[in-house]
Order: structure tokens, then sequence, then C-alpha cells
């Protein structure tokens, strides 16, 4: 059965990272933009990391640029805005594209564990994946879902398995 530790993604600075390294954990994948309507979730995604990363959780942020050009930047330029403008320091990855023939590896694997919507395709930004500690997809959240809404599934999740 394929879980999140199967997959391998380019960190924000450029280097390999294997998603093994959050086996145990709860995970929160969202693919994100620095000119969307919805970028000021980041703070709200912030917030869920800092109440609850000593519990166990972590945030993973892909930029994606295939939802209105709403991520122009390269990655340097975008490390720096979120840092910047929202404090962020959760892991943020290279630029990916979540639909289409060009799409992430990782992003097939959510959109086919959870379906949304419109199938399988992720429709814009800020769409959020909720990863269970044994790596297995628990719930799709929507772009408009404000992230301090997922905080009674992100505790549940945490509580499982421990």
């Amino acid at each position: 059965m394929t879980t999140l530790s199967d997959f391998s993604a380019v960190a924000i600075d450029g280097t390999d990272a294997d998603l093994s390294q959050y086996a145990g954990k709860v995970v929160l994948v969202v693919n994100t933009a620095s000119q969307c309507g919805f970028t000021g979730q980041y703070k709200g995604l912030q917030q869920l990391c800092d109440t609850y990363a000593e519990r166990g959780l972590v945030v993973l942020g892909f930029p994606c640029d295939q939802f209105g050009g709403q991520e122009p930047g390269d990655e340097a330029e975008i490390s720096d805005f979120c840092e910047r403008n929202f404090g962020v320091t959760f892991p943020l990855f290279a630029k990916v594209e979540v639909n289409g023939s060009g799409q992430h590896p990782l992003f097939g694997w959510l959109k086919d564990s959870k379906g949304g919507m419109l199938g399988s395709k992720i429709k814009w930004n800020f769409t959020k994946f909720l990863v269970g500690r044994d790596g297995q997809v628990i719930e799709r959240y929507a772009p408009t879902t404000e992230p301090e809404k997922l905080a009674d599934d992100i505790e549940k999740a945490l509580g499982a398995g421990q």
C-alpha cells in the first residue's frame, strides 16, 4: 500500500527531500501561491504548525503556478515572501504542478486517495490534504476552508496511534 513515505520532492532550497522523514507524523499537504486570494491562509497554516508541531503535526507547502499564474516568483522569492509576510517556518518545496501530465506524483496519489468536487482534479490553490500517522490520506479540504477549521480533525489525527 502506498503511503506518504513513498514520495520525495525538491525542497525550496533545491535539495532533495525524502518524505519518509515525516513517517509517524500527521502531515497537512497544501498547494500554495503567493498572489492568490487565499494567500492569507499562510498565517493560519503557520498557526496550526505553532500549535501542534510538538504533538507531531507537520505542514508541507508546495507552491504551484497552475492557477491564474499566482505563483510567478522563483523559489528564493517565494521563500522570502512567506518568511517575511507570514513568518512561515514549515517546510516549503520547489514549485510543482498538481494537475495534468506534469503533475508531481505526490499530488497524483493524494487526489487518487481523496477526490474532490471536480473528481480527482485540484480546483485551485490552497487545497489541503490531511495525512495520518500511518501515511494514509484522512481528508481533503477545499481552498475556501480556513486552516483553523481543520483543528478538530488534526486533534483527532494526532490522538490516533499514540
